[in-house]
């Protein structure tokens, strides 16, 4: 086993041979968004994003489906496994079956299964005080879907957040892939939220960081709907459990403390890598087009205790 639980990393990995490792992991959750075709794919898009933070290409996936046995509900089932079935077939992945369950609240997900040469594993572990620390994708996704669940918003209002959590983050896997041992560190920006999911980077790698807050890229409308409320207990969680390990500075407001914490779905990668190499990453992810964003949000300092440092310049 190369990567297992230790690092708090994306997947595991598992060594087949000297130039073959296994990438496994899995992922699943209720709708958070009405349209059942986009509740299927956000969910395999989340799942393969696992492997794509890894370094790994997918390759099978296996359906987690735990869902009502009522005719109405069977109808919107076929338009969920058809909205998984194309994200997995734009991943290149093949879906070899699954499980399922009766269960009266809807729940979705995949078991996500992908390859990595063993020098080629990216991990939560390897930041070096000093690299740039570069995400892929604007955070908002717990707020909007929380939003829409409380009548805030219609569905229409949560297209651009739809959009990006139903991209694969596999034009950010390639850039990485591209820089070799440039790229130090990676994860995804999912329940955690990047806090958490920075703050377990930093601990693999005992560093620090400082991050700006107004670097961060948000989706339309995140920001307002938070002042008003609309935050998932997820997101409360993770403020409370962020608080010890995070420094806020002058200027950041409790809006900015919300979406920093905000419980992310497909979020995106969230890399640290040498800084001389950064202009090479963000060109590469640049054209990728939307919804990757290519925003340098901070850097890795030193300090093994791995505590955030929030700032807004």
């Amino acid at each position: 086993m190369l990567v297992g639980t230790a690092t708090r990393d994306d997947a595991a990995v598992f060594q087949l041979s000297d130039d073959r490792a296994l990438v496994a992991t899995v992922d699943f959750f209720a709708p958070i968004v009405d349209d059942p075709y986009a509740f299927g794919a956000i969910a395999a898009a989340n799942a393969f994003s696992d492997l794509y933070a890894m370094g790994a290409t997918p390759l099978i996936a296996l359906n987690i489906l735990a869902w009502p046995r009522k005719p109405e509900m069977l109808e919107l089932l076929a338009e969920v496994l058809r909205g998984g079935a194309d994200v997995a077939r734009e991943a290149g992945a093949f879906i070899l079956g699954g499980h399922s369950i009766d269960d009266p609240e809807p729940k979705y997900g995949m078991v996500a299964m992908g390859e990595v040469h063993p020098g080629d594993i990216i991990s939560n572990a390897g930041a070096r005080p000093g690299d740039s620390l570069v995400l892929t994708k604007a955070i908002g996704t717990g707020i909007l879907s929380t939003a829409l669940k409380q009548d805030l918003i219609s569905e229409a209002d949560m297209e651009p957040a739809i959009r990006s959590m139903r991209a694969l983050n596999r034009s950010g896997m390639q850039a990485m892939r591209a820089l070799g041992p440039a790229v130090h560190a990676a994860t995804d920006v999912t329940g955690f939220g990047l806090i958490g999911h920075l703050r377990n980077l930093l601990t693999a790698s005992r560093c620090s960081a400082r991050i700006d807050v107004a670097r961060v890229p948000v989706l339309p409308r995140a920001r307002a709907l938070a002042a008003q409320g609309a935050v998932p207990g997820g997101s409360d969680r993770n403020r409370t459990d962020t608080a010890a390990s995070t420094r806020w500075g002058a200027g950041v407001d409790e809006v900015d403390q919300i979406l920093l914490n905000d419980a992310q779905t497909s979020g995106g990668l969230l890399i640290a890598l040498d800084s001389s190499r950064l202009p090479d990453l963000l060109s590469r992810l640049e054209q990728a087009g939307p919804p990757v964003t290519a925003v340098v949000i901070g850097e890795i300092t030193a300090g093994a205790d791995a505590m955030v440092e929030v700032t807004r310049n």
